[in-house]
């Protein structure tokens, strides 16, 4: 998989320069809204006080397969709106050094389009990565 994909109506610089955040949800959203903490988790029952996005495509199409919903998993270009920082959830644990380029933000991202040309994985990883964590909570804020 590669990080080349279409887009509608997404600017080509932001206020973050030159890069380029994704957010996978099965939120259905438009150009403009925001994305805020302090609703329900894509992964569990609880409130979550960040919001998660990533430089990757990759780590954004896990986000969106995972997420909770029956609305298809979709996939945005986001701009954060202040301060974020590395998501230690995944590299302080999993991927040392940041190579999923994964962040987290108690600031809200504004969502500047949607990626409309993304694969996703099989559905056998799928259910693996579920399995793995079922019964776990793999966000820790």
């Amino acid at each position: 998989m590669t990080d080349i994909a279409r887009f509608e109506k997404v600017p080509t610089a932001s206020a973050s320069g030159s890069r380029r955040f994704y957010h996978g949800t099965r939120a259905d959203l438009k150009s403009g809204d925001l994305i805020q903490p302090g609703y329900l988790s894509n992964y569990c029952e609880r409130k979550s006080q960040w919001v998660y996005f990533s430089e990757t495509l990759q780590a954004a199409t896990w986000g969106a397969e995972l997420a909770r919903g029956e609305h298809p998993g979709r996939i945005y270009v986001v701009e954060p709106t202040g301060v974020f920082m590395d998501d230690p959830n995944l590299t302080d644990r999993k991927f040392p050094g940041n190579p999923t380029k994964s962040y987290r933000s108690r600031d809200a991202l504004r969502v500047l389009g949607e990626c409309l040309e993304w694969q996703g994985h099989s559905p056998e990883d799928i259910a693996a990565m579920k399995n793995a964590i079922a019964g776990r909570e793999p966000i820790e804020d």
